[in-house]
């Protein structure tokens, strides 16, 4: 008499989400050990920081750059997607995770924010404080899964219309954000100040 073997269980997607928890983690210590600021210097914590250049701008939970994180994650799909072919979902966002977080660190160093600064409209910009930062990584993953699981057409759409919004409502999105950051333009810097 012999017993059948027990179904394995698949515990890859699991490794991979905790190797996400773990690059997640080591982004927020990071920035902890860089000397940022847990939540915003005014003590709060909101759902959404509407201000652009104010003190709580990337202090918050969400702000108006928030769907620029989300399009980093469709973005991030298309990446990794092209890069890990044969990798699977979680082996996919673990990527897209190490890369957002590898830019919020580069993002919240001294010589990025004194770039923004100097060539972009946020003059008075200190950087992200850990929560805004470790929720602008939530985000992409977000912007990620849903890039996973909706049409492309869907997913190109909803970027391009993120991108038209925050153009309208607070002049910058992520086209704008890259230019001015890389390729400073005085006539956008201009426009962008003009609000």
């Amino acid at each position: 008499m012999t017993l059948a073997a027990a179904p394995q269980r698949d515990t890859s997607g699991s490794f991979w989400f905790a190797v996400v928890g773990i690059i997640l983690a080591v982004q927020v210590i990071s920035e902890h050990l860089l000397g940022r600021l847990w939540i915003c210097s005014c003590g709060t914590i909101k759902l959404f920081e509407p201000g652009v250049n104010t003190p709580g701008n990337s202090q918050h939970l969400s702000d108006w750059y928030t769907p620029s994180h989300i399009i980093h994650g469709f973005l991030f799909y298309l990446l990794a997607r092209a890069i890990l072919r044969r990798g699977g979902f979680g082996q996919r966002l673990a990527l897209a995770t190490l890369i957002e977080a590898a830019w919020e660190l580069l993002e919240n160093s001294p010589i990025i924010i004194d770039r923004y600064r100097s060539a972009t409209m946020a003059i008075g910009y200190e950087g992200d404080s850990i929560l805004n930062s470790a929720m602008d990584t939530v985000f992409m993953a977000l912007g990620f899964l849903f890039a996973a699981r909706a049409p492309v057409w869907l997913t190109v759409l909803l970027a391009i219309a993120f991108e038209l919004i925050t153009a309208i409502v607070i002049r910058d999105n992520l086209t704008l954000n890259v230019l001015m950051l890389v390729w400073p333009v005085e006539a956008v810097k201009a426009w962008q100040a003009a609000l």
